[in-house]
Protein backbone atom coordinates (compact mmCIF):
# COMPACT_ATOMS: atom_id res chain seq x y z
CA UNK A 1 0.00 0.00 0.00
CA UNK A 2 1.36 3.00 -1.02
CA UNK A 3 1.82 6.46 1.70
CA UNK A 4 2.66 9.57 1.63
CA UNK A 5 6.01 9.29 3.49
CA UNK A 6 8.70 8.18 1.86
CA UNK A 7 10.80 5.62 1.81
CA UNK A 8 13.36 6.56 -0.13
CA UNK A 9 14.69 10.26 -0.28
CA UNK A 10 16.90 12.56 -2.40
CA UNK A 11 18.11 16.38 -2.31
CA UNK A 12 20.87 17.57 -3.60
CA UNK A 13 22.77 13.89 -4.50
CA UNK A 14 25.21 13.88 -6.03
CA UNK A 15 28.00 11.82 -7.09
CA UNK A 16 31.67 12.25 -8.87
CA UNK A 17 34.26 10.33 -9.89
CA UNK A 18 37.52 13.08 -10.36
CA UNK A 19 36.25 15.61 -12.37
CA UNK A 20 33.71 13.59 -13.72
CA UNK A 21 30.09 14.46 -12.50
CA UNK A 22 28.24 11.19 -12.63
CA UNK A 23 25.01 12.75 -10.53
CA UNK A 24 24.58 16.03 -10.53
CA UNK A 25 22.50 17.43 -7.69
CA UNK A 26 19.06 15.20 -8.25
CA UNK A 27 16.09 15.62 -5.89
CA UNK A 28 13.55 12.60 -5.59
CA UNK A 29 11.00 10.35 -3.28
CA UNK A 30 9.70 7.43 -3.51
CA UNK A 31 7.02 6.10 -1.59
CA UNK A 32 6.41 2.83 0.29
CA UNK A 33 4.36 -0.07 -1.78
CA UNK A 34 5.49 2.44 -5.46
CA UNK A 35 7.02 0.85 -8.21
CA UNK A 36 9.52 3.73 -9.33
CA UNK A 37 11.50 3.92 -12.77
CA UNK A 38 14.95 5.57 -13.54
CA UNK A 39 15.07 5.80 -17.89
CA UNK A 40 17.97 7.04 -19.25
CA UNK A 41 20.41 6.55 -22.01
CA UNK A 42 23.92 4.76 -20.87
CA UNK A 43 25.97 7.31 -18.80
CA UNK A 44 23.23 9.35 -17.67
CA UNK A 45 23.47 8.65 -13.90
CA UNK A 46 21.02 5.64 -13.44
CA UNK A 47 23.49 3.08 -12.48
CA UNK A 48 25.48 5.66 -9.31
CA UNK A 49 22.49 6.55 -8.71
CA UNK A 50 21.29 2.86 -7.70
CA UNK A 51 24.07 2.15 -6.02
CA UNK A 52 24.29 4.63 -3.78
CA UNK A 53 20.21 3.94 -2.46
CA UNK A 54 21.76 0.11 -2.36
CA UNK A 55 24.15 1.67 -0.14
CA UNK A 56 27.17 -0.02 -1.72
CA UNK A 57 28.83 3.81 -3.06
CA UNK A 58 28.78 6.97 -0.81
CA UNK A 59 27.46 10.41 -1.86
CA UNK A 60 29.66 13.15 -2.58
CA UNK A 61 27.72 15.14 -1.29
CA UNK A 62 23.97 15.87 -1.32
CA UNK A 63 21.05 14.19 1.34
CA UNK A 64 20.06 10.67 0.71
CA UNK A 65 17.37 9.04 3.42
CA UNK A 66 16.09 4.88 3.23
CA UNK A 67 13.97 3.76 5.98
CA UNK A 68 14.27 6.63 7.40
CA UNK A 69 18.56 5.91 7.26
CA UNK A 70 21.77 7.77 6.91
CA UNK A 71 23.59 5.27 4.56
CA UNK A 72 26.40 6.46 5.34
CA UNK A 73 25.70 5.50 8.82
CA UNK A 74 23.20 2.50 8.74
CA UNK A 75 24.38 1.00 5.87
CA UNK A 76 24.38 -2.91 6.93
CA UNK A 77 21.05 -2.52 8.53
CA UNK A 78 19.78 -0.72 5.17
CA UNK A 79 21.37 -3.47 3.34
CA UNK A 80 19.92 -5.85 5.32
CA UNK A 81 16.76 -4.70 4.28
CA UNK A 82 17.28 -4.55 0.65
CA UNK A 83 16.92 -7.12 -2.16
CA UNK A 84 19.02 -6.35 -5.54
CA UNK A 85 18.71 -7.44 -8.91
CA UNK A 86 21.75 -6.77 -10.68
CA UNK A 87 22.18 -6.36 -14.41
CA UNK A 88 23.93 -9.39 -14.87
CA UNK A 89 23.43 -12.30 -13.29
CA UNK A 90 25.73 -13.42 -10.43
CA UNK A 91 24.85 -17.08 -10.05
CA UNK A 92 27.29 -20.21 -9.27
CA UNK A 93 26.70 -21.77 -12.27
CA UNK A 94 28.01 -25.12 -10.85
CA UNK A 95 25.65 -25.28 -8.64
CA UNK A 96 22.18 -26.16 -7.89
CA UNK A 97 19.09 -23.87 -8.26
CA UNK A 98 18.51 -25.11 -4.38
CA UNK A 99 21.87 -24.23 -3.48
CA UNK A 100 22.07 -21.33 -4.66
CA UNK A 101 19.02 -19.73 -2.73
CA UNK A 102 20.77 -21.80 0.62
CA UNK A 103 23.85 -20.32 0.17
CA UNK A 104 22.58 -16.91 -0.47
CA UNK A 105 20.02 -16.96 2.49
CA UNK A 106 23.50 -17.66 4.82
CA UNK A 107 24.52 -14.12 3.91
CA UNK A 108 21.67 -12.49 6.15
CA UNK A 109 22.53 -15.03 9.17
CA UNK A 110 18.82 -16.66 8.87
CA UNK A 111 18.59 -20.35 10.36
CA UNK A 112 18.98 -23.12 7.68
CA UNK A 113 15.71 -24.33 8.50
CA UNK A 114 14.35 -20.69 7.75
CA UNK A 115 16.14 -20.56 4.40
CA UNK A 116 14.96 -24.12 3.22
CA UNK A 117 11.60 -22.88 4.02
CA UNK A 118 11.96 -19.61 2.26
CA UNK A 119 13.64 -21.42 -0.54
CA UNK A 120 10.88 -23.74 -1.35
CA UNK A 121 8.12 -20.53 -1.30
CA UNK A 122 10.55 -18.58 -3.86
CA UNK A 123 11.30 -21.71 -6.41
CA UNK A 124 7.32 -21.55 -6.22
CA UNK A 125 7.39 -18.26 -6.88
CA UNK A 126 9.61 -18.21 -9.46
CA UNK A 127 8.73 -21.29 -11.35
CA UNK A 128 11.92 -23.23 -10.50
CA UNK A 129 10.12 -26.09 -8.11
CA UNK A 130 10.48 -28.71 -10.90
CA UNK A 131 14.54 -27.92 -11.44
CA UNK A 132 15.59 -27.14 -7.79
CA UNK A 133 17.87 -30.19 -8.03
CA UNK A 134 19.45 -29.12 -11.37
CA UNK A 135 22.82 -26.92 -12.14
CA UNK A 136 21.93 -23.50 -12.78
CA UNK A 137 24.71 -23.65 -15.99
CA UNK A 138 21.89 -25.91 -17.58
CA UNK A 139 18.98 -23.16 -17.62
CA UNK A 140 17.93 -21.10 -20.03
CA UNK A 141 18.35 -17.47 -19.67
CA UNK A 142 14.80 -16.75 -18.45
CA UNK A 143 15.19 -19.09 -15.84
CA UNK A 144 18.14 -17.71 -14.69
CA UNK A 145 16.84 -14.18 -14.37
CA UNK A 146 13.85 -15.82 -12.31
CA UNK A 147 16.64 -17.44 -9.94
CA UNK A 148 18.18 -14.37 -9.93
CA UNK A 149 14.98 -12.33 -8.57
CA UNK A 150 14.11 -15.22 -6.32
CA UNK A 151 17.51 -14.99 -5.10
CA UNK A 152 17.01 -11.19 -4.17
CA UNK A 153 13.81 -12.15 -1.77
CA UNK A 154 15.37 -14.86 0.37
CA UNK A 155 15.80 -11.66 2.93
CA UNK A 156 12.24 -10.32 2.59
CA UNK A 157 13.16 -7.27 1.36
CA UNK A 158 10.96 -4.17 1.83
CA UNK A 159 12.60 -2.69 -0.88
CA UNK A 160 13.66 -4.52 -4.21
CA UNK A 161 15.77 -2.47 -6.83
CA UNK A 162 16.49 -3.95 -10.34
CA UNK A 163 18.81 -3.22 -12.65
CA UNK A 164 17.84 -3.63 -16.28
CA UNK A 165 15.68 -6.61 -15.31
CA UNK A 166 14.97 -7.93 -18.54
CA UNK A 167 17.73 -7.27 -21.02
CA UNK A 168 18.16 -9.73 -23.40
CA UNK A 169 15.56 -12.33 -22.72
CA UNK A 170 12.91 -13.32 -25.69
CA UNK A 171 9.35 -11.61 -25.14
CA UNK A 172 7.65 -14.58 -23.41
CA UNK A 173 10.42 -14.81 -20.94
CA UNK A 174 10.04 -11.04 -20.44
CA UNK A 175 6.05 -11.15 -20.06
CA UNK A 176 6.80 -14.19 -17.51
CA UNK A 177 9.22 -12.16 -15.68
CA UNK A 178 6.65 -8.88 -15.25
CA UNK A 179 4.24 -10.78 -14.16
CA UNK A 180 6.11 -11.92 -11.36
CA UNK A 181 7.16 -8.46 -10.41
CA UNK A 182 3.61 -7.10 -10.80
CA UNK A 183 2.88 -9.94 -8.14
CA UNK A 184 5.48 -8.79 -5.56
CA UNK A 185 4.37 -4.95 -5.98
CA UNK A 186 0.42 -6.27 -5.11
CA UNK A 187 2.04 -7.53 -2.67
CA UNK A 188 3.43 -4.32 -1.40
CA UNK A 189 7.09 -4.61 -2.08
CA UNK A 190 8.69 -1.27 -3.24
CA UNK A 191 10.32 -1.51 -6.63
CA UNK A 192 12.98 0.83 -7.82
CA UNK A 193 13.50 -0.10 -11.84
CA UNK A 194 16.24 0.90 -14.35
CA UNK A 195 15.03 -0.81 -18.04
CA UNK A 196 16.00 0.15 -21.41
CA UNK A 197 12.56 -0.92 -22.57
CA UNK A 198 9.68 1.16 -22.48
CA UNK A 199 6.91 -0.55 -22.58
CA UNK A 200 8.09 -2.36 -19.79
CA UNK A 201 8.40 1.14 -17.61
CA UNK A 202 4.84 1.65 -18.86
CA UNK A 203 3.89 -1.82 -17.66
CA UNK A 204 5.26 -1.66 -14.32
CA UNK A 205 5.75 1.78 -13.35
CA UNK A 206 3.90 4.20 -11.18
CA UNK A 207 6.08 6.94 -11.44
CA UNK A 208 9.39 7.38 -12.91
CA UNK A 209 12.17 9.87 -13.31
CA UNK A 210 14.22 10.81 -16.84
CA UNK A 211 17.48 10.95 -16.51
CA UNK A 212 20.29 12.27 -18.78
CA UNK A 213 23.84 13.44 -18.35
CA UNK A 214 23.71 13.03 -14.77
CA UNK A 215 20.19 15.18 -13.86
CA UNK A 216 16.66 14.31 -13.91
CA UNK A 217 15.04 16.12 -17.10
CA UNK A 218 11.18 15.17 -16.25
CA UNK A 219 9.34 13.21 -13.73
CA UNK A 220 6.12 11.32 -13.28
CA UNK A 221 3.79 8.78 -14.38
CA UNK A 222 3.99 7.10 -17.60
CA UNK A 223 0.73 8.87 -18.78
CA UNK A 224 1.48 12.05 -17.46
CA UNK A 225 4.90 12.31 -18.96
CA UNK A 226 3.74 11.65 -22.77
CA UNK A 227 1.07 14.02 -22.33
CA UNK A 228 3.40 16.98 -21.22
CA UNK A 229 6.19 16.43 -23.43
CA UNK A 230 4.81 14.94 -26.90
CA UNK A 231 1.57 14.61 -29.51
CA UNK A 232 -1.43 12.23 -29.15
CA UNK A 233 0.24 10.45 -32.43
CA UNK A 234 3.39 9.91 -34.34
CA UNK A 235 4.09 9.06 -38.11
CA UNK A 236 6.58 7.22 -38.89
CA UNK A 237 7.99 7.31 -42.28
CA UNK A 238 10.59 5.89 -44.17
CA UNK A 239 11.90 7.00 -47.71
CA UNK A 240 14.35 4.03 -48.76
CA UNK A 241 17.97 3.93 -47.86
CA UNK A 242 19.26 7.35 -48.69
CA UNK A 243 19.47 10.03 -45.71
CA UNK A 244 16.57 11.25 -43.55
CA UNK A 245 18.06 14.57 -43.23
CA UNK A 246 17.13 15.64 -46.75
CA UNK A 247 13.34 15.57 -46.01
CA UNK A 248 13.27 17.58 -42.34
CA UNK A 249 12.06 21.02 -43.64
CA UNK A 250 9.86 19.65 -46.13
CA UNK A 251 7.79 17.64 -43.53
CA UNK A 252 8.28 20.26 -41.04
CA UNK A 253 4.64 22.04 -42.10
CA UNK A 254 2.40 18.67 -41.40
CA UNK A 255 3.99 18.35 -37.79
CA UNK A 256 4.45 19.82 -34.49
CA UNK A 257 7.66 18.72 -34.07
CA UNK A 258 10.39 16.16 -36.58
CA UNK A 259 12.78 14.19 -35.66
CA UNK A 260 14.84 12.47 -38.03
CA UNK A 261 16.34 8.90 -37.05
CA UNK A 262 18.98 7.54 -39.35
CA UNK A 263 16.20 4.85 -40.76
CA UNK A 264 13.10 6.85 -40.47
CA UNK A 265 11.51 10.65 -40.24
CA UNK A 266 9.11 10.73 -36.90
CA UNK A 267 6.17 13.86 -37.03
CA UNK A 268 4.64 14.55 -34.23
CA UNK A 269 0.86 14.66 -34.94
CA UNK A 270 -2.75 15.07 -33.34
CA UNK A 271 -4.15 12.75 -36.03
CA UNK A 272 -1.42 10.31 -37.96
CA UNK A 273 -3.81 8.92 -40.70
CA UNK A 274 -4.88 12.92 -41.42
CA UNK A 275 -0.98 13.87 -41.56
CA UNK A 276 -0.10 11.06 -43.94
CA UNK A 277 -3.23 11.89 -46.20
CA UNK A 278 -1.62 15.08 -46.23
CA UNK A 279 2.34 14.36 -46.87
CA UNK A 280 0.96 12.18 -50.18
CA UNK A 281 -1.31 14.98 -51.25
CA UNK A 282 2.04 17.62 -51.48
CA UNK A 283 3.28 15.30 -53.77
CA UNK A 284 5.52 13.24 -51.08
CA UNK A 285 6.22 9.77 -51.63
CA UNK A 286 7.73 8.19 -48.19
CA UNK A 287 8.46 4.05 -48.94
CA UNK A 288 6.01 3.49 -45.77
CA UNK A 289 4.15 5.43 -43.18
CA UNK A 290 2.75 3.75 -40.02
CA UNK A 291 0.50 5.51 -37.24
CA UNK A 292 1.36 4.60 -32.93
CA UNK A 293 0.64 6.31 -30.14
CA UNK A 294 3.06 8.43 -28.31
CA UNK A 295 5.23 6.72 -26.25
CA UNK A 296 8.08 6.99 -23.50
CA UNK A 297 10.94 7.05 -25.51
CA UNK A 298 9.38 9.98 -27.44
CA UNK A 299 9.23 11.64 -24.75
CA UNK A 300 12.83 11.03 -24.06
CA UNK A 301 13.37 11.79 -28.07
CA UNK A 302 11.58 15.50 -27.15
CA UNK A 303 14.03 16.37 -23.99
CA UNK A 304 16.99 15.44 -24.89
CA UNK A 305 17.00 14.83 -28.94
CA UNK A 306 18.33 11.23 -28.58
CA UNK A 307 16.94 7.98 -28.43
CA UNK A 308 17.02 5.67 -25.20
CA UNK A 309 20.00 3.01 -26.41
CA UNK A 310 22.31 5.78 -27.46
Amino acid sequence: MITDTPLVQARGLAKSFGDFRAVAGVDFSILPGESFGFLGPNGAGKTSTMKMISSVSTPTSGDLSIFGLNPAAHGPEIRSRLGVVPQDDTLELELTVLDNLMMFGRYFDLPRAVIRERADELLEFAQLSDKRNEAVDKLSGGMKRRLTIARSLINRPELLILDEPTTGLDPQARHLLWERLYRLKSEGVTLIITTHYMDEAEQLCNRLVVMDKGHIVAEGSPRQLIEQHSTREVLELRFGIESHDRWHDALVPFAERVEVLPDRVLLYVHDGDDALRAVHAAGLTPESGLVRRSSLEDVFLSLTGRTLVD
